[in-house]
């Protein structure tokens, strides 16, 4: 795969490489925050057709996500947002490096990265798709059925159909709605942890339909597709890890490099690997899961960003030799996120703290290394015990319990 990192200049003009003379493309355009099956079934389109055609596949991916910067401008009359504003997105599903490596092991040939900014929204959707014929040799175009694009997303599919039949230089591919329907979300996402143990249930399902009337008109919900990154994000801030997972075909994951923290797992004999920030990817409400550790290793800093281009093949190999499944490098875990209300008397400190124990028979020395923590299942509430002793006996039942689970 090869990978190119966009700037767009003053006039949202976007410098697109050649990516060939003579070979044309299988273009397909999004944010595919959380590469759910949505995401999947799209790209296994785009190259399906790239095989087809013996073009290349393409996707032109925008970073940061669309929806953040146009947010940042309403909230602040218009200003738009500099880098160090949007440094962390902590309402990302996936970090984008994520996404890569996902797509990558989908065999997508080319991700053009563009750094998306006011000047480039303020192009139409005809001199955008343009440009992807005239520069990237765009001659097919994958989109979901409810795509849009352009300035105030005036292109949407029907009038991409229609710029495509009369120019005749690309055609469009829509893929239809994919997965089991819609469902209802609320407008505004609040975390709600559940109360009870174990994975938590569809609230709706137990409902008449008078009463999920009565609940999306005071939630405000809207309607969503089951496979969409708002309806992960929804099920990730109920607690609802099962499902989520369901919709995006594979473990939520994170991503952090481990700090030194307050050192108290390790003197109550489950040491943790504590995740400083920037964390990459969506934390879940608070609560205990079962999952994985996986360990990346120390950051490479030759590989940093996207400046060259084979960069992050190197670095996709680095981490396929870890993710994979029987890898000396990662090991069954039960995680926690919350604020240790055990201990907030005696520390003062009520910030939220990320930590995985690694169910490994052998001491882990993880400071300053990146891992990822992929998360399968929903364990229990945090809960404020009256002391050492009661932690310790729940700990032991949480390292039971997901080991239960993970079949480790």
């Amino acid at each position: 795969m090869r990978i190119s990192r966009l700037t767009p200049d003053e006039s949202g003009i976007v410098p697109w490489p050649t990516l060939s003379v003579s070979k044309k493309a299988v273009v397909t355009v999004g944010v595919f925050d959380g590469m759910h099956r949505g995401h999947t079934e799209l790209l296994e389109r785009v190259k399906a057709l790239a095989e087809q055609q013996r073009a290349y596949s393409v996707v032109i991916m925008f970073d940061p996500r669309p929806g953040v910067v146009h947010h940042f401008v309403k909230e602040h009359d218009g200003m738009e947002p500099t880098a160090d504003d949007l440094a962390v997105d902590s309402q990302a599903l996936m970090s984008v490096d994520e996404r890569v490596h996902r797509m990558a092991q989908l065999g997508i040939d080319h991700v053009l990265i563009v750094a998306y900014n006011l000047a480039f929204a303020a192009k139409s959707y005809r001199f955008f798709l343009g440009q992807l014929v005239g520069k990237v040799g765009m001659r097919t175009l994958v989109l979901g059925s409810d795509a849009e694009m352009g300035s105030n997303r005036a292109g949407d599919v029907e009038a991409i159909q229609r710029l495509a039949e009369a120019t005749g230089v690309f055609q469009l591919d829509v893929v239809g709605d994919v997965g089991p329907g819609y469902t209802r979300v609320p407008r505004i996402i609040e975390p709600q942890a559940p109360e009870q143990a174990g994975e938590p249930d569809d609230p709706l399902l137990h409902m008449t339909k008078d009463e999920q009337r009565a609940w999306s008109k005071s939630h405000d919900a809207a309607k969503v597709r089951v496979w969409s990154s708002t309806n992960v994000r929804y099920l990730l801030s109920q607690g609802r890890m099962a499902e989520a997972n369901e919709v995006l075909g594979h473990d939520h994951v994170i991503e952090g490099q481990v700090v030194h923290g307050e050192q108290r797992g390790r003197d109550l004999g489950f040491p943790t690997a504590n995740l400083g920030e920037p964390v990459g990817g969506y934390i879940p409400v608070d609560g205990v899961y079962a999952g994985w550790l996986v360990d990346l290793g120390k950051r490479d800093k030759a590989l940093d960003g996207y400046e060259e281009e084979d960069s992050a093949a190197i670095s996709q190999a680095n981490v396929d030799a870890r993710v994979s499944p029987g890898s000396p490098w990662r090991w069954p875990a039960a995680i926690s996120i919350g604020t240790k209300e055990t201990y907030e008397s005696q520390t003062g400190l009520r910030h939220r703290v990320v930590e995985a124990y690694a169910m490994s028979k052998e001491w882990l020395d993880l400071y300053d290394h990146d891992v990822r923590i992929e998360f399968t299942n929903f364990l229990r509430p945090q809960v404020k015990f009256d002391g050492s002793d009661q932690l310790v006996d729940q700990l032991r039942k949480d390292e039971q319990s997901a080991l239960k689970l993970l079949g480790a």
